[in-house]
């Protein structure tokens, strides 16, 4: 399965890019979009933002591509904040909504909103990625930002993964949070055992990381 998981996150990306350049030409693809505008926030009532860090196709050429460009600099503390996330979330999708209201009454119309969005937000994306951390997007994100908080909810206890913590291996040299791409400081969940920051993407890049293998995903 993790090698299955692997392989979709180092290829998905693709269908960005071809979302992006079929859409302008035939825009009537567009409402293909809302999967994976709905998948986080469905998939962190079970496995919070797993869909992030795993199968988003943007997260993907984030991690594939743009990262071979960014410039892995320090994420301004502004677009980690609480009131600026959420107001991202408002702004974007209140004017995500206004388009949608006058082009409606014309699928292809309200199919080319969900293109120009997604083109426009992809942009926004590259400039942040190269510009900081090349998962700087989605940190701010309004679907990831909606997945955070019902992530937080915990409805499916049971079923929710972690990045846990081999305490006996661990040494404290902060490597895991040093590159953790959403910009976690996961070293101070050691104490609980486990990473319950909602917004931990599961990409497991901290636990690939770890010199002396003390992380694991449960």
């Amino acid at each position: 399965m993790d090698k299955a998981i692997k392989f979709i996150h180092n290829w998905v990306w693709v269908m960005l890019i071809i979302y992006c350049i079929i859409g302008v030409f035939y825009p009537l693809i567009g409402t293909v979009a809302l999967i994976c505008m709905l998948a986080p926030s469905i998939v962190a009532v079970f496995k919070g933002r797993m869909w992030c860090g795993n199968f988003c196709p943007r997260g993907s050429f984030n991690d594939i591509i743009l990262s071979k460009f960014s410039r892995k600099n320090k994420v301004p503390r502004l677009l980690k904040s609480t009131w600026f996330r959420l107001a991202f979330l408002i702004l974007l999708m209140g004017a995500f909504a206004v388009q949608i209201v006058f082009a409606w009454g014309s699928f292809s119309e309200v199919s080319f909103v969900f293109i120009r969005m997604i083109i426009i937000t992809t942009v926004i994306t590259i400039i942040l990625g190269f510009s900081y951390n090349q998962r700087t997007w989605c940190m701010i994100c309004p679907m990831g930002t909606m997945a955070h908080y019902i992530a937080k909810l915990k409805l499916a206890k049971g079923n929710f993964r972690y990045i846990a913590f081999n305490k006996e291996k661990c040494v404290n040299c902060k490597v895991c949070t040093k590159n953790c791409p959403i910009g976690i400081d996961v070293l101070s969940h050691k104490s609980v055992g486990k990473v319950t920051d909602a917004d931990c993407l599961k990409c497991k890049v901290c636990v690939e990381k770890c010199p002396k293998k003390s992380l694991y995903i449960t």
